[in-house]
């Protein structure tokens, strides 16, 4: 019992000392938390302290019988203040995630006041009222505690048990659910949402991609059809001619090849699929050729860009030392090359030369 007492004042102290002491947690919602953090140190302190005390002395109650209503009337203060404090939680985490646009005007620190107000204040309504004044109990309770003032228990009548556990148990409990029900409901809708979001993103660049290749693949073979020469496609349809074509024949053989062209239909078939394959084999190699050709223009682009500002560069040095360009005779300076030469020389070499 001791080492419980302990841990939930230790553990209360240490949450309102985190948020005093760091500007960063001073927030609207960290108000309950400390408020929360305050009634269960009480209860630790004010009740749990003389519970601890019955259970060491066997049950025998030792501070007299003003003193027992002290103590139930402590004990149901700080529970009932406990738990209307989570109540005020879930209601400021609905607000929070169902509602965020209606938040920071509905959650001002007025509002926070105005409910933590209530919350420390209503258990008083249950607490130390009808205790002090005798009308939680039956009257056989009260004549049994006036005999006997050495035992201190809390025993309720029906009224009283009622509006006490309506106020302490049901009426939060109700509310908590609903809030978090809500919530629930709002966290599943958002993730939805969000897969939904993230389907739709994923579609649309796999289509922008399959576009993006068709298109690529359209200017590849409008660059291959435009490179071909009309004196390649005349070979080539030169090729698509029946080798009896080209020969010299006489009527009458004219007639029967005429004739045998049914049962020459069967070779100009496969001599035409031959033919198809070989223009998809030349298809793929200007393709190819024509990306490769791309490659290389811009890499003989970049080498020209790059010789331009090395040239301009020798030019900008030449400039400094005294050289200028004549219209086609070399310089025109009295300097010859080997001083330029010897002037981009560092100074050890220049020594040496010497």
């Amino acid at each position: 019992m001791g080492s419980i007492i302990v841990a939930a004042v230790l553990g209360n102290a240490l949450v309102i000392i985190s948020v005093i002491r760091h500007r960063k947690l001073r927030i609207i919602t960290n108000y309950y938390v400390v408020s929360l953090a305050l009634a269960d140190l009480l209860v630790a302190l004010c009740a749990m302290t003389f519970n601890a005390s019955v259970e060491l002395t066997g049950g025998t109650w030792l501070f007299g019988y003003f003193m027992c209503d002290v103590w139930n009337s402590l004990d149901v203060y700080f529970s009932t203040a406990s738990i209307l404090h989570l109540c005020c939680i879930s209601v400021d985490r609905y607000y929070a995630i169902v509602r965020p646009l209606e938040y920071p005007v509905t959650m001002t620190q007025r509002t926070v006041g105005l409910m933590l107000a209530n919350v420390w204040l209503l258990p008083a309504l249950i607490s130390f009222t009808p205790i002090f004044l005798g009308w939680y109990t039956t009257p056989e309770h009260q004549d049994f505690r006036r005999s006997n003032p050495d035992v201190c228990i809390f025993v309720v009548n029906r009224a009283y048990a009622i509006i006490s556990s309506s106020v302490s148990f049901w009426v939060p409990a109700v509310v908590m659910v609903t809030m978090y029900y809500r919530i629930y409901k709002e966290a599943v809708r958002q993730r939805k949402a969000l897969s939904r979001t993230s389907s739709n993103i994923l579609l649309n660049s796999i289509h922008a991609h399959r576009t993006s290749h068709r298109s690529r693949a359209a200017a590849i073979a409008a660059a291959a059809a435009a490179t071909t020469d009309p004196a390649q496609q005349q070979q080539q349809q030169q090729h698509l001619l029946h080798p009896s074509d080209g020969e010299v024949q006489p009527p009458s053989s004219r007639q029967s090849s005429a004739g045998s062209q049914k049962a020459l239909a069967p070779a100009e078939i496969n001599l035409n699929a031959k033919f198809h394959q070989f223009l998809n084999c030349l298809w793929l190699i200007l393709s190819f050729g024509s990306v490769a050709l791309g490659t290389l223009e811009d890499a003989a682009g970049k080498t020209k860009v790059s010789l331009e500002m090395r040239a301009a560069s020798v030019q900008r040095l030449a400039r400094s030392f005294g050289y200028r360009r004549p219209d086609s005779e070399g310089y025109t300076s009295g300097r010859a090359c080997a001083d330029l030469q010897l002037a981009a020389q560092p100074l050890r070499m220049r020594r040496s030369a010497n």
